[in-house]
């Protein structure tokens, strides 16, 4: 060339709209591999908020043994080193922009990871849960209380609830879905309807679910609008010595119930796959035998990941 450029075009030099067309199709793991660091027009690219509304590491899950004391895993500090690793960078990056936050199943968060999370995603109106083990009480709620935005989660079953949603009814003002993925009892059902009257949206799917838990959903919960039991296992309570737990066909008297909401979705068929599946897992469906992202799914849309 004449001016004695070469007519090769610098990274730095190409559109910051087209960077962040291209790291759009990136996954989490591409994204925080140090395209932040390249250069200043790529660093502004990887910050820009249309990438981190939704911040999905379900892509990592924790390399875990199960033991038999509290917190009944083990995860090698190698594999939480990685996470922090892409974590921190996801967060540094998203710069508060996150409204969608979504966790693998098998991924087994620590007290600092979530606290480092909750503190950096304010604006936080989803969330997908981890899994519980290696997460106190008083952790999770100081989470709950930051995210006053929240309106949907996605959760394992818990034994004690009332902490959580007693957590979520005193500062998140907006919730309004919830999915439990495990068993469901009278206990949690009574809570929500104490906790959380104006639910509206709750998703059981493929879980053992308590009939007269049910009942109380059906009676107390005025404003459901949405629910999801398809594939469940309802059985009744243990009662007596036997403690035997005998599952029961949607009568009429259930029907009857739900007629009042906007969907009631349901599905027990002996030709179902996913129903057979959940009776094959006694109500604690292994997901990890199934198809990889099956457990993202859910017939109520909003739900579904």
């Amino acid at each position: 060339m004449e001016d004695g450029h070469s007519g090769i075009r610098r990274w730095e030099d190409m559109d910051i709209d087209i960077m962040v067309k291209i790291f759009e199709s990136m996954n989490i793991i591409e994204l925080t591999s140090g395209v932040g660091h390249v250069c200043r027009t790529w660093r502004m690219a990887a910050c820009d908020s249309l990438l981190w509304k939704t911040l999905d590491l379900s892509l990592i899950r924790s390399n875990f043994i199960k033991i038999p004391l509290e917190p009944y895993v083990y995860v090698s500090a190698r594999s939480d080193k990685l996470f922090n690793q892409i974590l921190k960078t996801a967060l540094s990056l998203s710069q508060g922009n996150v409204s969608t936050l979504i966790f693998h199943y098998n991924m087994y968060v620590n007290d600092e990871q979530l606290a480092y999370t909750a503190d950096r995603s304010l604006q936080l109106k989803r969330l997908v849960m981890p899994a519980w083990n290696r997460i106190k009480k008083a952790t999770i709620c100081q989470a709950i209380r930051k995210w006053q935005y929240l309106e949907s989660l996605t959760m394992p079953t818990i034994l004690n609830p009332r902490y959580l949603i007693g957590a979520i009814s005193r500062h998140c003002k907006n919730f309004s879905e919830l999915k439990v993925m495990g068993p469901f009892d009278v206990v949690f059902a009574s809570t929500l309807a104490a906790y959380l009257p104006n639910l509206k949206v709750l998703s059981l799917r493929c879980t053992l679910l308590f009939k007269d838990a049910l009942m109380v959903l059906l009676n107390d919960m005025k404003s459901l609008e949405v629910l999801n039991i398809s594939h469940c296992i309802v059985v009744e309570p243990p009662s007596g010595q036997t403690h035997r737990r005998v599952a029961v066909e949607l009568d009429s008297s259930i029907f009857e119930r739900a007629c009042r909401l906007k969907q009631f979705l349901t599905c027990t068929s002996d030709e179902c796959v996913m129903c057979e599946r959940t009776r094959n897992d006694e109500g604690m469906i292994r997901w990890y035998k199934y198809e990889e992202d099956l457990w993202k799914f859910d017939e109520v849309s909003s739900l579904a990941i």
